[in-house]
């Protein structure tokens, strides 16, 4: 496996100003990892999408960097049209080509918003979900990119959700990012969801997190809580709660050979968490 990282894990720089989508590529190459990842481009005033994914692209080619993946949000439930959000989805890939990767990520749906959907769980929208990510997967065969949707928003966290979408597409160009973290949010262990998971994967993200049960008080800045009440909060990877070199064992063990991408969300200086989290991500995957 290779070691990739998430734009993502960079907020606090983005955010701050110091670095933009752009300088980030020769960071990532200079502090050691094997690709980046970039989720929803932000491209300068007066720049087109398309153009400031030539820029990156010609960047990752000058610094020897690949793209591993491209990341957005999406959402076939809440959308006005289920039609002019598998439109925009698509165009999104049209970015993806640009990029150069081979796997572009979208989400299903962040879930229900008020209203009449109260009384509508995941069962009644999976036939809309899987028309949505069917349909955007058909249409990036001919750039020669998989997508996949990752266990992400709430709703559609939890393994047994994910595998639904998954198999109702029954297409091998589509499967699961799967985010080894993420599981806690909906109180799904990670080792039970990756072993159940790991033969879709196309993609994966190393993450970790604090975990402190519900049951106690609020531990305070930094923690959410989980579907189940729980308290969660970014770690750096290693540092936290979750089994992850158990997921990437069974990961290994199943065939995976893709990128392992680091996204980090704690509250450490960016800089540091991202990379020890690497230190200990490539230890892991050394020894497993």
């Amino acid at each position: 496996m290779k070691i990739s990282v998430s734009s993502y894990s960079f907020s606090q720089l983005l955010n701050s100003g110091e670095h933009t989508q752009l300088s980030l590529v020769a960071l990532a190459k200079e502090m050691g990892f094997d690709a980046i990842e970039f989720t929803d481009l932000c491209p300068p005033d007066g720049v087109s999408e398309d153009e400031y994914a030539k820029r990156i692209k010609a960047e990752s080619e000058r610094v020897g960097l690949p793209v591993s993946s491209y990341t957005i949000g999406a959402d076939f439930i809440n959308a006005q049209s289920i039609d002019k959000e598998i439109e925009r989805v698509c165009r999104k890939v049209d970015i993806a080509s640009i990029l150069g990767v081979k796997v572009m990520r979208h989400d299903a749906t962040s879930g229900f918003r008020g209203g009449e959907a109260k009384y509508k769980g995941f069962d009644q929208t999976l036939p809309l979900l899987i028309k949505g990510c069917k349909a955007v997967t058909d249409y990036a065969k001919q750039y020669g990119i998989c997508t996949c949707v990752e266990n992400h928003g709430f709703f559609s966290q939890e393994s047994l959700r994910v595998e639904k979408i998954v198999t109702g597409v029954a297409d091998d160009n589509f499967g699961l990012l799967i985010d080894i973290g993420n599981f806690a949010c909906a109180d799904d262990p990670s080792p039970v969801a990756v072993g159940r998971l790991a033969p879709y994967a196309k993609y994966v993200h190393a993450k970790d997190f604090h975990i402190k049960s519900g049951n106690g008080i609020n531990p305070g800045r930094g923690f959410f809580r989980s579907r189940g009440g729980n308290y969660l909060r970014g770690a750096i990877i290693g540092h936290g709660d979750i089994p992850v070199f158990q997921c990437l064992s069974i990961l290994k063990n199943s065939g995976y050979d893709g990128y392992v991408s680091v996204e980090f969300e704690g509250m450490e200086n960016a800089l540091e968490g991202i990379s020890t989290g690497l230190e200990n991500l490539k230890f892991m995957l050394s020894i497993i």
